[in-house]
């Protein structure tokens, strides 16, 4: 295992050079941005052409949305497993390990085929008649599509990583093109308005091919109505209100009722948040058997129930209790606050200590409002992430006293220090609870206390199994 270790890091820190070799440009003008996007979208697809066009033919469903797209891509997928299809799924960004954004089946890829693409990928670089360096960003996509070819999908689930229109993920043709939410996040990029924000997303929409949107804010519902009729894509509108009803939230399901046909639904993740990621995984999977494909209700029963996602309301192994949740926007952090009494409940005098840590670019005022009502005693802390600047510690403590919160707030930038410290404050068989949220990278961060990335990496699942020999 070491040496497959050793060669598996080795790989990914040649991808991780591309991150320096790119060249970083002052201008930040939106049209700028949109100029560069657009540039690197065009270089992606001649290293596609050099590379011989891999996973072309084979079909794909592109998810998009400011919050529940991860989930919606873990839940659609496995319903496309438990119907008996090879089914890949490209996810962003990932916790502890860049193979956790390569699966097949629900398995990460495995070191040696990383290993071997990877390789192969930057050896082709090395080939390619580029004026410019392919970035980092255009590697993994075009690493994507070699995996999926090289696994011989019989179809794939593509997440979006931002935005939509420029995305690198948005030279795919899709079978069915899903938006599950627009809100306010990465701003800097897609604009400061809901509509500007919508307009990005609904750009994966695509000429004559249906689409899914589970969006209501009537400005964000008019760029995607319009995008639909401009390109002629049939629009399937969810409206979680009127068509479900959220009837169970446990430690690791969520259930609900479709208000029309009476059934009763259940997801393998936790929030009510999920059942609507479940419902538009659902109803996505019928517009794909309206396309042809064979999925039936009790492959849609099995696949919802095994659906599982680390890092999402994920409540750990052990004491105290500790539940992690990636939620690094004010739109995600509304919706796991709303659901924190039944998902992290504390009573008889227990307390909610929370973990907060976020990126710099992220507007923590709004997710500290949210999780007011339930926190108790706060320890700042600060992700650690390549390429990307993290809010400081000391910061986010700042803003926590500007939101309102007069509580205990305990400084500490490292975040597994920062864990262990929120640990040791939660008293010994008490009924404390411990919540680690505000960033996906803060998440992978304190992950490795429970799961080793090596671990993960051998046995290729984001729940491996302890070594003995290293516990």
């Amino acid at each position: 295992m070491a040496d497959i270790a050793a060669r598996f890091q080795n790989t990914v820190r040649r991808l991780d050079a591309l991150i320096a070799a790119t060249s970083a440009s002052t201008d930040t003008t939106r049209e700028a941005v949109r100029e560069r996007a657009r540039d690197r979208m065009t270089r992606l697809r001649a290293f596609l052409d050099h590379l011989g066009r891999p996973a072309e033919s084979i079909p794909k469903v592109h998810i998009g949305g400011t919050s529940g797209k991860g989930s919606t891509t873990t839940a659609l997928a496995a319903i496309l497993t438990a119907a008996g299809y090879r089914t890949g799924v490209h996810t962003s960004p990932y916790l502890q390990s860049p193979s956790e954004k390569l699966q097949i089946n629900g398995d990460l890829i495995e070191a040696e085929r990383f290993i071997r693409l990877g390789s192969h990928l930057l050896d082709e670089l090395e080939r390619f008649p580029a004026a410019d360096h392919i970035t980092y960003g255009e590697a993994w996509i075009a690493l994507v599509m070699l995996f999926l070819e090289d696994v011989k999908a019989d179809i794939a689930v593509i997440e979006v990583g931002a935005g939509g229109r420029f995305d690198l993920t948005n030279i795919i043709d899709p079978e069915l093109a899903i938006i599950t939410s627009v809100g306010l996040d990465h701003t800097n990029t897609l604009g400061d308005t809901i509509a500007s924000i919508a307009w990005h997303k609904a750009g994966i929409i695509k000429p004559g091919r249906p689409a899914l949107s589970a969006v209501r804010h009537p400005d964000a519902r008019a760029p995607i109505l319009e995008e639909a009729a401009v390109t002629g894509a049939s629009l399937t509108e969810i409206d979680f209100e009127r068509d479900i009803e959220v009837t169970g939230i446990a430690s690791a399901s969520t259930t609900w009722t479709d208000r029309a046909t009476g059934q009763q639904w259940s997801i393998g993740m936790a929030g009510r948040f999920q059942a609507r990621n479940g419902y538009t995984s659902l109803i996505a999977s019928r517009i794909l058997s309206d396309l042809g494909w064979d999925i039936d209700d009790n492959a849609r029963r099995r696949g919802l129930r095994t659906a599982r996602i680390p890092g999402r309301a994920e409540l750990m192994p052990g004491r105290p209790r500790t539940m992690l949740d990636g939620a690094h926007n004010g739109q995600k952090v509304a919706a796991l606050a709303d659901d924190l009494p039944y998902l992290l409940p504390v009573s008889d005098g227990g307390r909610r200590i929370i973990v907060l840590g976020a990126l710099e670019a992220k507007h923590v005022d709004g997710m500290v409002e949210s999780l007011l009502p339930h926190l108790d005693l706060l320890v700042s802390t600060s992700p650690r992430v390549l390429a990307k600047e993290a809010k400081t510690a000391e910061a986010l403590m700042s803003a926590a006293r500007e939101a309102g919160f007069e509580g205990t707030i305990h400084v500490e930038p490292d975040p597994i220090a920062a864990l262990r410290l929120a640990h040791s404050i939660a008293r010994a068989g008490s009924k404390d609870a411990v919540l680690v949220t505000g960033s996906l990278y803060l998440v992978g961060n304190v992950r490795q206390h429970w799961y080793r990335a090596d671990d993960i990496i051998e046995q290729h699942t984001p729940w491996p199994v302890p070594d003995s020999a290293n516990t």
